[in-house]
């Protein structure tokens, strides 16, 4: 009895550090989204995952989901005509990324967002 709790104890952390680690390395792209991979030694990867369960290095790699699915954005105004009537004009605009475009849109992202934490963080703007 002693021997089974000892090696249930010997194997516990071990087996808890791989359940973590496999965890971890998996990543699932639901139907509708890419994802674009962000790698801390070589940087963003050209390739883009498509829908399913992938694997990744815990740590190094990330995974950045992307919606691709076409979104309606309406917009609408009012104006007045030359005989004085109030007019209401409404523009529906269908949109979605190009998806071979992605790792390019995740880097300008990245880029525009360093640039404005610069910017508020600066010595110029605390005054």
């Amino acid at each position: 009895m002693a021997n089974a709790l000892g090696a249930i104890y010997r194997w516990a952390i071990p087996g808890a550090i791989a359940a973590a680690l496999i965890q971890n390395s998996m990543y699932d792209v639901k139907g509708g989204t890419r994802a674009v991979i962000f790698d801390r030694l070589s940087g963003v990867k050209e390739d883009i995952s498509n829908e399913g369960t992938h694997f990744l290095i815990p740590w190094l790699q990330k995974a950045i989901i992307y919606d691709v699915r076409t979104k309606p954005r309406n917009i609408s105004t009012t104006t007045g005509s030359k005989d004085l009537q109030m007019v209401s004009l409404t523009l529906r605009v269908l949109h979605r990324p190009e998806v071979k475009m992605l790792p390019k849109i995740y880097q300008v992202s990245s880029l525009l967002r360093f640039a404005l934490a610069i910017k508020q963080t600066s010595p110029s703007t605390l005054t």
